[in-house]
């Protein structure tokens, strides 16, 4: 039996739907693909509790509650004094999704910015990281990250310029990356991984969606996170043990996690 690298996905929505009939044996895959760990970010507030269910069953599987930029006809301001509520009570690893996207129809900025305002504040105020959703809107994000000095997070599946990705990281936060950059046009992309500190570096699946160029139309899982894994080593030259060493530490530092210690091989 080969030895994987030991993964831990940043970024999953290992909670939707699209996993009810088989999300058993997804996760089985996922162990056997070496990925034995995984961040989940809510989206809304009427699926948290079913996060909640999901993370106390598995203890591999890490809740973070939020309020998701795209779904802004599902939020309610009530939905703000609710999140203070269930982080008391539930002590996730951080706050979000939440943040700004500026390229769905109708995008409402003044309240999509309202709504990730609050968010930053009560992550603040708890003293948790940030899970971001930044789509043509990294700018506005960066200028809004700049009234919370001291928060730290993830911008995931980033997609901004050099300049934006070193700035986010000299204001404390890490970088994500998942299927995007398996896409051979994807060229700005990856002269971004090969010129990122590795200690700024997630890795993500987004799960299920974009998958990775291999998987193009499929539902996206967690299991998929070495092939990201695989073109980030490419493209840097470096080893993948090395890149899967550095970014689950990164992983586990930015979220305060103790991973449990790997099985015998």
């Amino acid at each position: 039996m080969g030895i994987h690298p030991r993964l831990i996905d940043a970024h999953s929505h290992f909670d939707d739907v699209s996993f009810d009939a088989d999300r058993e044996q997804a996760l089985q895959r996922a162990h056997n693909a070496g990925v034995l760990e995984q961040i989940i970010p809510a989206i809304k507030a009427a699926w948290w509790p079913r996060i909640k269910q999901l993370c106390k069953q598995n203890s591999e599987l890490y809740p973070s509650y939020g309020l998701h930029p795209m779904y802004l006809s599902d939020h309610r301001d009530e939905h703000l004094t609710l999140l203070l509520n269930w982080i008391k009570q539930e002590h996730p690893v951080a706050i979000g999704e939440c943040g700004l996207d500026f390229f769905i129809e109708d995008p409402q900025p003044a309240l999509q910015q309202h709504y990730f305002e609050q968010q930053l504040q009560v992550a603040e105020e708890q003293g948790l990281p940030v899970i971001i959703h930044a789509r043509r809107s990294v700018e506005e994000v960066i200028n809004t990250l700049r009234r919370f000095a001291g928060l730290q997070g993830m911008l995931h599946s980033f997609s901004g310029s050099e300049q934006q990705a070193h700035r986010l990281i000299d204001m404390g936060f890490y970088l994500s990356f998942g299927g995007p950059i398996t896409y051979e046009r994807a060229k700005r992309l990856h002269r971004l991984i090969k010129s990122l500190p590795l200690d700024a570096i997630l890795l993500e699946t987004d799960s299920p969606d974009q998958p990775a160029s291999h998987h193009r139309g499929e539902r996206n899982e967690p299991a998929f996170l070495p092939e990201i894994l695989q073109t980030v080593a490419r493209l840097r030259n470096q080893q993948p043990q090395l890149i899967a060493e550095q970014t689950a530490a990164n992983t586990r530092k930015l979220f305060k996690i103790r991973s449990p210690l790997p099985p015998d091989c």
